[in-house]
């Protein structure tokens, strides 16, 4: 992303074109997803030397694209959100990036980008909380952090998008996922 793309169109919409191209290769969307993910982060960073909020604004248009590809195919936006936490974990430990903060971010990117396509809100956000888990466990970040982190974001995302969403977002990601207690840190704004 450079200041000729505040938006970060050129890397979203790259995100989105090859997450097509896989699914439609190979009509698996989590693998997909996962890869293109990781690898498009740290290309990305490495290229860049991205740090700090620079890798949030790259993590969160990687992650719009891979929606908005997985949906353009009529994929599941649930295992897109699933593969797209754990390729952002993948991808951001590989160039020493890794944080709880990027699980958070993540998950909120992922429950905005699914509204935009009309994705379910709640199976996106539970699958952004598997995905925090089985990421941290590859990464060795502390699970429970990672969900709380990502149940968190996620409700934060459904507070851009509305009431409902928040309730629809809180009720998802409640309780037990993936043999995980999933503690929710307020605020949430």
């Amino acid at each position: 992303m450079s200041k000729m793309d505040p938006g970060g169109k050129g890397i979203m919409n790259s995100v989105k074109d090859q997450v097509v191209g896989s699914i439609k290769g190979t009509g698996e969307v989590l693998n997909a997803v996962v890869d293109t993910v990781s690898g498009t982060l740290v290309t990305t960073i490495k290229g860049t030397g991205a740090v700090g909020t620079a890798v949030t604004t790259t993590v969160s248009d990687v992650l719009r694209g891979a929606i908005m590809g997985t949906a353009q195919v009529g994929g599941d936006v649930g295992a897109a959100a699933k593969g797209g936490v754990v390729g952002v974990l993948k991808g951001t430990k590989e160039v020493g990036a890794e944080t709880i903060d990027t699980v958070s971010v993540s998950a909120r990117t992922l429950v905005k980008s699914a509204a935009e396509v009309g994705g379910d809100l709640g199976t996106v956000a539970r699958n952004a909380v598997e995905g925090a888990v089985s990421g941290a466990k590859q990464v060795g970040l502390n699970v429970e952090d990672a969900a709380s982190a990502a149940a968190t974001g996620a409700i934060k995302g459904a507070g851009e998008i509305s009431q409902q969403a928040v309730q629809q977002v809180r009720n998802a990601v409640t309780g037990v996922i993936a043999g995980v207690k999933v503690v929710l840190k307020e605020p949430f704004k």
